[in-house]
């Protein structure tokens, strides 16, 4: 099911590729190529973090907001569900696919279920080496600047909904099929 979901959500992406000029149909082809690489080593690399215990002793740890709020909503525009950090792996600058600094659960029948993934880097460590935001997956990493509703600096971020369907979008902040 996750598998036929992540393989519709890369065909969507690729839509159109075979309309582009010879020229730029390779191009295209080796980001599905990267795409499709990335996916499956997030894959791989999360697939364990279904049952919390595991992401827990993997150091993943429940993060509130600065309100206590572990379960992120935004009404009438859907919600993230509940952030479990690495500090390790947010506090440092590498971005690997299959190491996400935060994972995503959404509460269910008293259970979390793993629904997402996200990558975090913080602003002012990320610029000191690099000139450009992050990406990965192909997309660039959104902004969320200081002061902010976590109480933490500022930092780029991107969600992947690759546990869960998205009607808004694979790398959308926001999930309506998600609650609280």
């Amino acid at each position: 099911m996750v598998r036929s979901f992540v393989i519709a959500a890369i065909l969507a992406l690729s839509v159109g590729a075979g309309t582009a000029p010879a020229q730029e149909q390779g191009t295209a082809n080796d980001r599905g190529t990267a795409l499709i690489h990335d996916l499956q080593a997030a894959i791989r690399g999360t697939a364990a973090f279904h049952n919390v215990a595991k992401a827990e002793s993997a150091g993943y740890g429940e993060f509130t907001d600065a309100q206590g709020i572990a379960c992120i909503e935004n009404p009438g525009v859907g919600a993230m569900g509940i952030h479990y950090a690495n500090g390790a792996l947010v506090g440092d600058t590498e971005l690997d696919p299959a190491r996400p600094e935060v994972l995503v659960y959404e509460p269910r029948h008293g259970r979390l279920r793993l629904v997402a993934l996200e990558y975090v880097v913080f602003q002012a460590a990320w610029d000191a080496e690099n000139r450009t935001p992050p990406s990965l997956f192909g997309q660039r990493f959104s902004l969320t600047p200081s002061p902010n509703r976590y109480g933490i600096p500022a930092h780029y971020e991107l969600h992947v909904w690759l546990w869960k369907s998205n009607p808004s979008g694979l790398f959308a902040d926001w999930n309506p099929r998600v609650v609280c």
